[in-house]
């Protein structure tokens, strides 16, 4: 008889990293950031802006609203926000 076992590879990934600009920075240590991705329609071959916003954690709210940050992926923090402002 021969065993057959399943070998996994133990894959290191990298958080996510995104930029964009700051558009609120009015709750309690979170900013909302908003992405802009330039995307390919896949029919008609036009190229179109796609806005993503995404909550992140700034702990003691050192950035204001039209600044250009950069969040990456972390844990939860809590339900809405994902990601953390890197220095």
């Amino acid at each position: 008889m021969t065993s057959t076992t399943d070998t996994k590879e133990n894959k290191i990934t990298r958080p996510r990293r995104l930029t964009g600009v700051v558009v609120s920075a009015k709750m309690k240590d979170t900013i909302v950031v908003s992405v802009d991705r330039f995307v390919k329609h896949p029919k008609y071959g036009k190229y179109m802006t796609i806005t993503d916003r995404y909550k992140a954690d700034d702990k003691g709210n050192t950035k204001q609203e039209g600044e250009k940050v950069t969040i990456e992926e972390t844990a939860p923090i809590s339900k809405d926000k994902k990601y953390k402002v890197v220095v």
